[in-house]
């Protein structure tokens, strides 16, 4: 059998997961300056939890999992004679893969409600799965590293989130460019256009606008219903700067207070110096269901890739676990992109290739047995070594040493004395003979 992963998983080599650890540290390091709490929750989730939280779009790439044992046996037979997967799917599937971390959290929230102190700040890393097509950037199986506030409608969260983006990316050397807009902005401009009955449907295809231009966001609305006309009504108020868009959307109360939000947004964060571009767009429409007020985004500048982070605030995602009233802003990192942003760009430390400090080589048995014993005193002090298991040419041993990227090798078991050793310094092949009581000193020096 030719071995293979499922499309759109992937494998990492040990110095691949030095550099995701790297991300993760740096981003976990921020999230607790930022004073988030970790939780984690399960990899299934009810379906009944994960439907309907997502556009239309969404559950359709949700992985739904077979319900245990025989289960066909409580199979809807007329849908399954008729084909029809979508009336079968309740009855042989119950449970799926989490889409994300925030319906979850949700979740979460309402079911631990009496132990959480709110407003309540958590992060949470953890793989979420999508039946996405796999490209560039986009994968099937995938981390976020996700934080979010619940229990407070203070814009001053969106203001903190903003400064806690900016640190994140300063911190891994990448210039990014941080998109803010508002769902309210979007509403107002559908009540303007006489839509608002649809504004989830005129969302869904803005969304798009960076990937299909304007050309193609009017095609996929005009295959949702909408007329040419209020196409061009659509785009024409996208198109307006903000100022503008502010004084037509004065008359409409929810569109005013999408301007407003952002205004005091923008205010909290006056006295910030923000390493990276804040830029209010707009288009941005971020096409999940459950946003309700300030979106995010955040694009690279030095990269063509999507977007590497997404969130906003939903005021009242619990509700539907039957706790209403709970606002909340969230924010996820799209790992998986920045890794591969981070590779291309080649701006992970070149300290991260190898967390190994020695080899030690033992160069007959009584040496080997020399060199564990050796290992185990390098470890109490806290440095990183390994034995090489195996009595080789020493060519051979130094091979393997550069191979792993090792700085150091020891060689133990001298001919002319089996007290010393060889200490090697692979970079410049610079050597010292020394007792193993003498090599400790220096080491620990």
């Amino acid at each position: 059998m030719k071995p293979s992963i499922p499309k759109g998983t992937r494998d990492f080599l040990p110095h691949e997961v030095a550099r995701r650890a790297y991300i993760f540290n740096i981003i976990q390091e921020q999230f607790e300056l930022f004073g988030f709490s970790p939780i984690e929750t399960p990899v299934l989730e009810n379906l009944s939890t994960l439907t309907g939280k997502y556009g239309e779009e969404g559950d359709r790439l949700l992985f739904k999992v077979l319900n245990s044992g025989d289960f066909l046996r409580k199979a809807d037979i007329e849908a399954l004679e008729n084909k029809n997967s979508g009336a079968l799917t309740p009855s042989i599937a119950s449970r799926g893969l989490r889409y994300d971390l925030t319906v979850p959290f949700a979740r979460f929230v309402v079911m631990h409600r009496n132990e959480l102190v709110l407003p309540f700040k958590r992060y949470q890393i953890q793989p979420v799965w999508r039946a996405d097509r796999p490209q560039k950037g986009r994968y099937r199986e995938f981390y976020q590293c996700d934080a979010d506030a619940i229990g407070s409608e203070s814009l001053l969260l969106e203001a903190e989130f903003i400064t806690l983006i900016d640190r994140v990316f300063s911190a891994l050397g990448l210039q990014v460019e941080i998109l803010l807009n508002s769902r309210k902005i979007l509403s107002g401009i559908a009540h303007v256009v006489v839509i608002a009955d649809r504004v989830m449907e005129m969302t869904t295809s803005v969304d798009k606008l960076s990937k299909i231009g304007w050309s193609g966001v009017h095609q996929d609305l005009q295959k949702r219903g909408f007329t040419q006309q209020q196409c061009q009504e659509i785009e024409a108020h996208f198109r307006l700067p903000v100022d503008e868009l502010g004084s037509v959307l004065a008359g409409d109360p929810v569109g005013a207070e999408g301007i407003a939000e952002l205004q005091t947004v923008q205010s909290y964060l006056k006295q910030e110096h923000l390493h990276n571009a804040l830029v209010v767009d707009t288009t941005l429409a971020r096409g999940l269901n459950y946003y309700t007020g300030c979106i995010f985004e955040v694009r690279a500048t030095e990269a063509q890739m999507g977007s590497i982070l997404g969130g906003g605030r939903y005021a009242d995602l619990t509700s539907v676990f039957g706790m209403p009233g709970l606002s909340g802003v969230g924010i996820s990192f799209g790992v998986e992109r920045i890794y591969d942003i981070m590779v291309e760009l080649a701006k992970f430390p070149e300290s991260l290739e190898s967390t190994l400090q020695f080899l030690l080589v033992g160069m007959d048995e009584a040496a080997l047995e020399k060199a564990f014993a050796m290992a185990s005193s390098l470890r109490k002090l806290g440095i990183t070594c390994s034995v090489h298991p195996d009595i080789q040419k020493l060519k051979k041993q130094l091979k393997y040493a550069h191979a792993l990227n090792v700085p150091n090798v020891v060689l133990v078991g001298l001919e002319e004395d089996p007290n010393l050793l060889v200490w090697k310094k692979m970079e410049d092949g610079d050597q010292q003979i020394l007792s193993f009581e003498h090599f400790l000193e220096e080491v620990t020096r």
